[in-house]
């Protein structure tokens, strides 16, 4: 075998772990969504539609629930930012980062009652956060989990640039989290209906499943998933 062979075999192993990883993290923040959704009637982690539906409340005079979203915008960020900080200092960046997003789910599943459901609903805010920390990049393109629409515009732009003559295919990928996102919203339409609140703890189990397969990928290789630091890709 030659090397050329050699190296196309382990790209194409490493965008196919990195693609199922990635459509089961989607899916588990489809089933999020769906539910956090179907409990409150807000996102938890679509901010663009918290955003617009924030602006809506504002103009309506409804500051309370203008305030509850605007307030949920920057606890995805934190989300986001926890996830980073937490996988910069974990050895298993990918593990350590879904464990806490299934123990952050476990935790807001056991927030019954009216008087704590504003508390859940930014805990699973944080969780569908931190999850983007999971993986970043598949072998140097740029993939969004919880963010499909940024993922369609990328599929998009890659379909314009093949009709005009570009026959690069790697835009192709971008629909996964779509794909995993829509399978996982459906899952959790589903669950709400039969279990009510009692679905983010199923949804907890899941991404701690998701969590522990995720041992079984090489730590190089999971060290692909994710952009460095610049200050540390200086320092190389």
């Amino acid at each position: 075998m030659t090397r050329e062979k050699r190296r196309r075999i382990i790209h194409t192993r490493r965008t196919a772990t990195g693609l199922t990883l990635a459509g089961a993290i989607s899916f588990l923040a489809g089933m999020t969504d769906a539910t956090g959704l179907a409990l409150t009637g807000d996102f938890v982690s679509f901010m663009t539609g918290n955003t617009t539906r924030a602006a809506l409340s504002l103009g309506d005079g409804n500051l309370r629930h203008a305030t509850i979203l605007l307030l949920a915008i920057v606890v995805f960020v934190l989300g986001n930012a926890a996830g980073i900080v937490l996988g910069y200092f974990a050895d298993r960046r990918t593990f350590v980062v879904l464990s806490c997003v299934s123990i952050v789910l476990a935790t807001a599943s056991l927030m019954a009652g009216e008087s704590l459901a504003i508390p859940r609903f930014y805990l699973v805010v944080a969780s569908m956060g931190m999850v983007n920390a999971a993986v970043e990049q598949i072998e140097g393109l740029p993939i969004g989990l919880t963010y499909v629409t940024g993922a369609l515009s990328r599929f998009g732009r890659g379909l314009g640039r093949w009709i005009v003559g570009d026959r690069r295919v790697d835009w192709t990928i971008q629909i996964v989290p779509w794909v995993g996102m829509l399978a996982g919203a459906i899952v959790g339409a589903l669950l709400t209906q039969i279990a009510g609140a009692a679905a983010l703890w199923l949804i907890a189990v899941f991404a701690m499943l998701v969590a522990l397969a995720t041992l079984l990928i090489p730590k190089r290789t999971q060290r692909r998933f994710n952009a460095a630091p610049r200050s540390a890709t200086r320092m190389k």
